[in-house]
Order: structure tokens, then sequence, then C-alpha cells
């Protein structure tokens, strides 16, 4: 079984799409092993405490806790990023993860280059893959990433247009 730790940012956006049908979450949480770091639970407490969407998002992932692993694990103090990334980027390259799924699209770059086995997965690449594995229809991948992308102001970001132009490729 595939092991993906999953980090705060990742996980919210999925938490937005969850309970629909197809429900990615779901399908992750069926076929696969998912890891978060102790801090990552932390980060998605606090997010639930605010009255937006965000919330409602992240206590979504939250009310699937007993699906989830939780760790804890010790920080690299010269990460540069916050702590929920560290986490996940230490969670994954101490456990021998097979990814990481994680949607700071602004740092990417730095995420992908701390990780020392674990394949690097955003969210819109999951629903492009399970559309390719025939777990989703294209179509239905196109409109969850499409409600994902507007609740987490994905407007232009080039990750999110080429899962576009694939998933239409693909419909």
């Amino acid at each position: 079984m595939t092991t993906i730790v999953g980090d705060t940012s990742a996980l919210v956006s999925l938490g937005v799409v969850a309970g629909e049908r197809p429900d990615p979450l779901a399908i992750l949480l069926e076929n696969h092993s998912m890891l978060v770091p102790e801090l990552v639970v932390d980060e998605l407490r606090s997010v639930a405490e605010h009255d937006d969407a965000s919330a409602v998002a992240a206590q979504s992932v939250l009310d699937r806790y007993e699906s989830i692993a939780v760790e804890t694990v010790t920080l690299e103090e010269s990460f540069p990023l916050d702590d929920g990334e560290n986490a996940a980027v230490s969670l994954a390259n101490d456990s021998g993860a097979d990814q990481l799924l994680c949607d700071e699209f602004n740092a990417l770059a730095l995420v992908h280059a701390s990780l020392s086995g674990a394949r690097l997965v955003t969210t819109p690449l999951v629903l492009t893959s399970l559309a390719r594995n025939s777990r989703i229809d294209a179509s239905d991948a196109a409109r969850l990433l499409d409600r994902i992308g507007n609740a987490r102001s994905w407007d232009g970001n080039s990750y999110v247009e080429r899962a576009r132009a694939t998933l239409d490729s693909e419909s």
C-alpha cells in the first residue's frame, strides 16, 4: 500500500470537497496509508476554529481522524518553511513514505529539494491521477478542481492550469 504524508495545505484543499461524490479524500484514505505529523493535526485544529470555508474543510479532515496515522517528529531547525511543512517533510523522509502531499505552491521547489525519497504530489496532481486511473471521471475531477481552486484562490496557478488542460483532454 502506498504511504502518503499529508501537509495541512493539501489536506485543507481536499477537505473543501470532502463528502461530495466522488470524494477524493475518501478515495485516498481507503486506498493508501495516510500519515500526518502531529503538528499538522494541530494546524488543522487551529484552522477549524475560524468561521470560513477553510475551517469547514479542516474540520472535514479532522472528522476522518481515525483513518489517519499521526506521528510526532523532530523538526529540522534549519528548514526555512513553517513548522507544518517542516514536520511533513521530516516525516516523509523519516518514515520512507512514497509521497508527500503538499499544496504550498510558492515553495514546492524547496519542499521537493528537501525530500530524500518521497515523491512530491499536489492536489491537482492527485485529481488527475485519480482520473487517469479510472477512480473518478475526468469531468468530475475537473469540477472538483474548480471547486477547490475557487475556495483556495488558485486562479492563474500553473499547476492548476496544467491539471485542467490534462483533464480537459481526457474528458
